[in-house]
């Protein structure tokens, strides 16, 4: 693996249709077996917008528009000797749905619309759970009974 020398620029989309939300398996590292918010990094020109629509259809073969940015957090993981192995700046944007039915591609091992229940059966990047809690209360009725 190439040394970073800065962060990189990452977009994920978050999209609701019929009380569900749109969510992936992701393949490879960094959270690889988790299950997250589709997308990836923006590229040099493109607009998050842009980036987040491209890279939903990409992973999942599903058609949204993207709105505008609702949450923001960085991924930072280091090897056992303290290099740097992943720095992410990832900011979600909402997202419409428009066209297309869930297919993994891509980097990820699955896509699925996932409802409240079957969200508390899988294992969810911690960071998507937070997002789907704080702006959406989208949590299973387990969790949402252990959540003071």
């Amino acid at each position: 693996m190439s040394k970073l020398t800065q962060p990189v620029i990452a977009v994920g989309a978050v999209i609701f249709q019929d009380e569900r939300v749109l969510l992936v398996e992701r393949k490879h590292p960094p959270s690889q077996g988790q299950w997250a918010i589709p997308g990836g990094k923006v590229r040099l020109g493109e607009t998050l917008q842009a980036a987040a629509e491209r890279e939903i259809l990409e992973e999942t073969g599903i058609t949204i528009r993207a709105l505008h940015p609702i949450y923001t957090f960085e991924l930072i993981e280091k090897d056992p000797r303290g290099e740097i192995l992943y720095h992410y700046v990832i900011l979600d944007l909402l997202a419409e749905y428009v066209s297309g039915q869930p297919r993994p591609a891509d980097d990820v091992s699955a896509a699925a619309w996932i409802d409240r229940n079957t969200l508390g059966s899988l294992q969810v990047n911690q960071e998507t759970l937070k997002l789907l809690r704080q702006q959406f209360n989208f949590a299973s009725e387990n969790e949402k009974a252990h959540t003071p």
